[in-house]
């Protein structure tokens, strides 16, 4: 644990510098994506407004974590104060995926390289590393894979829960944290462990829910019927038709800074079959994580292959939702993961500035395309590393006694490539 602390230590100076280098980064004034919309919450609440029954909120509850505190600096410093929370929750998924390499036997390089892949991630990111509320959701599940790896289960379910009251995506990873305390420990537990999930989840939405029970509901509702949002793997292959003149694209202004979706039947179609893409991507991650002979050991690389199959066929994918995956992509991603989420963090970038050429279908279309077909392959990449790896690692009682190099050789191995130790 020691040398994964020091590198996640020496790595977060890094981290924090990286976060002011983007337009819109740590101690810059400018706004980007919603910091205003999470203030105008916030200050609401506080002068006696309700969320979802006097003011409507697109966001789940769990988001007000995040939103209230840098409301304690006065409204004339919530930027800056939401950014630094931020980048709070970012230098703590870097300590986070060093002690989850630790916890699998990673050598010193290959934690050395992960957090610093991670430190320098805000300058691929851009403003969304710190102008949205990405970054605490996926600490939570970060947090909640290394409580698993340490086998503390309860509050590990406890996390997860929280997560999702946040943000409902970590629920595609609940099903490979039960499978993971039911071989471990048995049924009873694993039901227990459920029912702790439940319980935390409900105690954040129950007090909004008691009196505003409709106003979280359409807030839920309205975000699980979204149309076909121009930035899904589904749209982009329309948009590029509509690029060769095979399709006539109607862009609608939905909620948000910058949402926009497809408008047809066409796009309705689409979206209706990317539901059950994803469903079976995810489901498909189930399964060969189900036949895993160390579910241990393949938990980071199944975590990160439901999310990225999450992501792929989504029917709304906003640039932001990439600071989900890529903590789980660098703990648990070879090289070639690794790449490939790297190329789809900067393909998103390259439009950011442009949402208007991309709104009207002009030169963003084929970049847009290009970032999905790249997540796409990393779902693939990862979901195929469920399957392969059946190399032998040596228990970390044995593993210490080889010498330097060939310890460094078998973690490498083990965690960079995804392979499976037996007991």
């Amino acid at each position: 644990m020691r040398p994964a602390l020091r590198a996640a230590l020496v790595a977060i100076p890094v981290y924090v510098a990286s976060c002011a280098v983007p337009d819109g980064g740590l101690f810059r004034a400018a706004r980007f994506r919603d910091v205003h919309v999470y203030q105008g919450y916030a200050e609401k609440l506080l002068h006696g407004a309700l969320p979802y029954r006097d003011v409507f909120v697109e966001y789940p509850p769990g988001a007000f974590a995040v939103f209230l505190p840098p409301t304690a600096f006065g409204a004339g410093h919530y930027n800056a104060a939401f950014k630094a929370l931020m980048a709070l929750c970012g230098a703590l998924t870097i300590v986070l995926v060093a002690l989850v390499l630790a916890e699998l036997g990673a050598s010193r390089r290959r934690i050395g390289v992960a957090v610093a892949l991670l430190a320098l991630a805000p300058v691929a990111l851009g403003p969304i590393s710190l102008n949205t509320y990405d970054a605490w959701p996926a600490l939570l599940t970060v947090l909640a894979l290394w409580l698993l790896l340490r086998r503390h289960d309860l509050l590990a379910f406890a996390v997860l829960g929280l997560a999702i009251s946040a943000k409902v995506y970590p629920l595609v990873l609940v099903p490979l944290a039960a499978w993971l305390v039911w071989r471990h420990t048995g049924a009873r537990r694993t039901a227990i462990a459920l029912g702790v999930l439940v319980v935390v989840a409900a105690a954040v939405v129950a007090p909004f829910a008691a009196y505003a029970p409709h106003g979280v509901f359409e807030s839920f509702r309205s975000q699980a019927t979204r149309g076909l949002q121009v930035e899904s793997f589904g749209a982009s292959l329309l948009l590029v038709l509509d690029r060769l003149g095979l399709y006539d694209a109607e862009v609608v202004r939905t909620t948000g800074v910058a949402g926009r979706n497809l408008a047809g039947g066409a796009a309705d179609a689409v979206a209706a079959g990317l539901l059950v893409l994803e469903a079976v991507a995810v489901a498909t991650v189930w399964a060969l994580y189900a036949r895993a002979r160390d579910a241990r050991q393949l938990l980071p690389a199944a975590f990160a292959a439901a999310v990225a199959g999450f992501l792929a066929f989504t029917k709304v994918f906003s640039p932001q939702y990439l600071v989900w995956l890529l903590p789980l992509v660098v703990a648990a991603g070879g090289p070639v993961a690794v790449a490939l989420a790297a190329a789809a963090v900067v393909l998103a970038q390259v439009w950011f500035f442009h949402y208007g050429a991309l709104f009207r279908l002009e030169w963003p279309v084929w970049l847009l395309l290009a970032r999905d077909l790249v997540m796409v392959a990393l779902y693939g990449v990862l979901a195929a590393g469920l399957t392969r790896w059946k190399i032998r690692i040596p228990s970390r009682s044995k593993t210490s006694r080889h010498s330097g190099l060939r310890r460094n050789q078998e973690s490498w191995t083990a965690v960079g490539k995804g392979a499976s130790r037996s007991a």
